[in-house]
Parts: C-alpha cells; sequence; structure tokens
C-alpha cells in the first residue's frame, strides 16, 4: 500500500549520521516518518529540495536574546526571527537578562514569553549563583531549562561566581552538564588599568589569555574534585585548547564563528564592534583554535549572539559594550568555510546538531531519524552572497561581516515540519517549543 505523507521533502542531498546521499524525506505531523527513495509515496506538501544539501536542524546552544529587560537590543520574536533565516532550528538562551534568570518563576516567565511567539524552538539557561546553589538539582530540570550557566568573570549583577568556594557548591549539586563563561575575575580587576581610553586594541591586553587559561585552570581542577561535567564556553586560547584536550573525560569546548574567522588584526577596521568577551585575539589562537576543531577537541560551535546597537557600539571604549550579533550569520560562514576546504559538512553536522543533542542530552533532535523532531536545515552550497547589515533581522541591524562575500547559504528552516523560513522570507506563524531534554522527561 503506497505510502501518505503530510509533506515530503524531495531530491536534496542527505548529510546525516550515516553519510551524505540522495535521500527523499517523508513528514507526518511534526515527526520524520521515513528517510529514502519515496518517488511511489504521496503527500500533501511537497517542497523540492533539488540542488540542496538537506542537513539536521542547527542548533545554537548559545545566544542572547536580551528579554526581558533590554528589548532595544533584541527580544525573543527579533532574535529568533534571525535564527531560522539563519537556518537555526533551535537555541538555547542566555541567563542575564532583567531580571535575572536565577530561578523558577523567571524561567517560567522566559517560556511563556516564548511559547508561540518565538520562531525556532528554544531552552534558557539558569543562572548559577552563591544564593541558588542548594537549588539547582530541582532548577536544572525544570521544563524548559537547558542547564546551569555560570559566570567567572565580569557580567551582571549577583551572576557572577569567582571565587573556587562558589564554583565548587554549584558544581557539588549539579547533574546535568554545566556552562561557564571562564574569565578569572580577580585577574581583570587587577589589570583594568590597561584599558586605554578610545582604543578597543587594548581590550584583549586587559582581558588577556592569562585571564582564561588560570580561570579554564581552576574550573577543570574544581569539576575533577566534585565529579562533575563542565561545558566551557566560547574558547579563545590556544592554551585553553591544549588544556582542555587532556580533560575530555569531565570537559567538553564550544568555540564561535568569530573566533574561528576573525582576529585581533580585525580592531582596525571593525573598532568597538569586533569587542567581545572573551576577545577576539591575535592569529595564533586563532589558528589554534582551527587546530581544535581539526582534531576533535571542539566539541560544539555556538555564535554568542550578543547584540547592542549601533549608537551603543559607538561610545568610546571602554564605555563601548561588549557583543556582536551572530545567529544569523553562523551557518552562512561556516559553509563558506566548508567550501574553502576548512572542515567537511560531516563535521559542520557534528558541531551543530549531533554534538549538541550529545552534550547535553536532547531529545528527538539533532539527526534526521525515523521517530525525530522534523527539524532540517536546507542550503545551497554553490549559491554566493555578500552579507550586508541591510539582510538581518535582529534588532541591532548590524553584523560585524558587513560586505563579506561568502559561499554557501541557507534557503529553508524546517521546524517540527514545518517550513518557517523559505528562500529569505518567513512563511510560517511562529509556533516555537520548548526543547525536550531526556533528563527532564
Amino acid at each position: 500500500m503506497p505510502q501518505v505523507f503530510d509533506l515530503i521533502v524531495k531530491g536534496g542531498t542527505l548529510v546525516n549520521h550515516d553519510g551524505e546521499g540522495r535521500r527523499d524525506i517523508g513528514i507526518i505531523a511534526d515527526r520524520i516518518a521515513a528517510i529514502g527513495d519515496l518517488t511511489t509515496a504521496s503527500s500533501a506538501e511537497t517542497l523540492n529540495a533539488t540542488g540542496l544539501h538537506i542537513l539536521p536542524g542547527v542548533i545554537d546552544t548559545q545566544v542572547h536574546f536580551r528579554e526581558p529587560g533590554f528589548p532595544h537590543k533584541e527580544d525573543l520574536e527579533s532574535g529568533s526571527r534571525a535564527a531560522v533565516l539563519g537556518g537555526v532550528t533551535a537555541v538555547f538562551e542566555m541567563p542575564n537578562t532583567n531580571p535575572l534568570t536565577t530561578g523558577e518563576a523567571q524561567l517560567a516567565d522566559k517560556v511563556a514569553r516564548a511559547q508561540h511567539r518565538m520562531h525556532c524552538d528554544f531552552a534558557f539557561w539558569v543562572g548559577g549563583t552563591h544564593e541558588n546553589a542548594d537549588h539547582i538539582p530541582d532548577l536544572e530540570r525544570l521544563p524548559g531549562a537547558a542547564g546551569i550557566k555560570v559566570f567567572m568573570g565580569s557580567s551582571t549583577g549577583t551572576l557572577l561566581v569567582e571565587d573556587d568556594a562558589g564554583i565548587a557548591a554549584i558544581l557539588g549539586k549539579t547533574r546535568r552538564r554545566a556552562a561557564f563563561h571562564s574569565e578569572d575575575e580577580f585577574r581583570l580587576n587587577e589589570r583594568k588599568a590597561l584599558r586605554v581610553p578610545g582604543d578597543p586594541t587594548s581590550h584583549p591586553i586587559w582581558r588577556d589569555e592569562t585571564s582564561a587559561i588560570m580561570s579554564t585552570e581552576r574550573l577543570v581542577r574544581i569539576a575533577r574534585a566534585k565529579g562533575a561535567a563542565i561545558h566551557v564556553l566560547h574558547v579563545s586560547t590556544a592554551e585553553e585548547i591544549d588544556l582542555l584536550a587532556l580533560n575530555k573525560d569531565i570537559a567538553s569546548v564550544e568555540v564561535t564563528t568569530h573566533h574561528l574567522t576573525l582576529s585581533a588584526d580585525d580592531y582596525a577596521r571593525l573598532g568597538t564592534r569586533l569587542q567581545m568577551n572573551p576577545p577576539v585575539r591575535g592569529p595564533r589562537h586563532r589558528d589554534h583554535i582551527w587546530y581544535g576543531l581539526e582534531q576533535g577537541i571542539v566539541d560544539i560551535l555556538g555564535s554568542d549572539h550578543a547584540p547592542h546597537t549601533l549608537e551603543e557600539k559607538a561610545k568610546p571604549y571602554p564605555q563601548s559594550p561588549s557583543g556582536m550579533p551572530g545567529v544569523q550569520t553562523l551557518v552562512p560562514i561556516m559553509l563558506d568555510h566548508v567550501n574553502a576546504g576548512r572542515l567537511s559538512l560531516a563535521r559542520l553536522v557534528d558541531l551543530t546538531s549531533a554534538g549538541p543533542a550529545r552534550l547535553f542530552g536532547i531529545a528527538g533532535k539533532g539527526r534526521v531519524a525515523v521517530g525525530y523532531d522534523a527539524d532540517l536545515t536546507l542550503v545551497d552550497l554553490k549559491k554566493g552572497v555578500t552579507i550586508t547589515d541591510a539582510g538581518m533581522a535582529s534588532r541591532s541591524a548590524w553584523t560585524p561581516y558587513d560586505g563579506k562575500p561568502v559561499t554557501g547559504w541557507p534557503v529553508g528552516t524546517l521546524v517540527r515540519g514545518k517550513v518557517v523560513m523559505w528562500e529569505g522570507e518567513l512563511v510560517m506563524p511562529s509556533t516555537g517549543e520548548p526543547v525536550r531534554f531526556i533528563s527532564a522527561l
């Protein structure tokens, strides 16, 4: 009897756990129901993917969408619109909003704001603090919780946990993998005088390599003592790559598109638009981060999408805020690297879908398989586009890659079987749902 589907994605080249090849994908409701030659099947709708590569839906596990508290920079709707226009099907959003996401009520508020208002699926990191450490076993298993995120270096209010005792108290309670912004706050405070007013090139001098290395050494030592799993966000130094390579049994590694693509040489062109925490550093560090990716030390890729308005970024350093947008450009920048021979499509899939699912225990996402959510990122590997500020959907309305030509572009985004974006246009009302985690089912 012929198979009947709600949607068939037809004629594309699937890049998945079993390799790369021509496959049709049959979808019923929000799940994948069949993979293979579906020539004889029928469906209510057909999506022609001829000439395109189909990736498991891209998951960006580090974004700042600024809601609640800073809607002039971004909100959950605008940030998720940028995400799906960039081929991203799910995001993990960070806790340094106002109010901070440190308790059950604040998390529930974010989930309620996001439900069917965000264009992609979502989870929210809960900030680990001195005050909520005893509640972590409950907090990290709440619906919509990505896990616990800790800032060891300068951040917002009580989210800062700079001391070993505070880190140990949190890691003594976590059962899921906890994520860390790893810079040594004590050293940062000692070196503030090295900031040169009006000169953003002094940013990586102030927040130097040693600030990151010292912090990550401390973090690994405490995690090993506590028997805890840790995730080190936006690794920015060569030395951290080498350190974490020796501790992969407990530590996972995220790197970002900007640390792979830009370097401190770009301050001359971008000024404070390049200002990030941890900083974009010299080419030596960028090249060694690529080494870490090539050697399998790097587990996942994140954008660290952290928008500010151009007016805010135009303030003289160090009054200028750190952060840049990135969720919409993650896929095209990395496809350009694929086309340049820096990594394979299979490796990109592992960094952006299979890897996040594996590290964080995501249920039903991260691969194209029968029974999984029908999250798909369709890309045209041959399409050449010049990235521009005008093409950005983020409320911040700019990108550090303005004017950069790339080869490879996201053409379609499917979230749980619905075509949300096609050829640069939103084609479906927002239907975002919380990401589910195996540990919390």
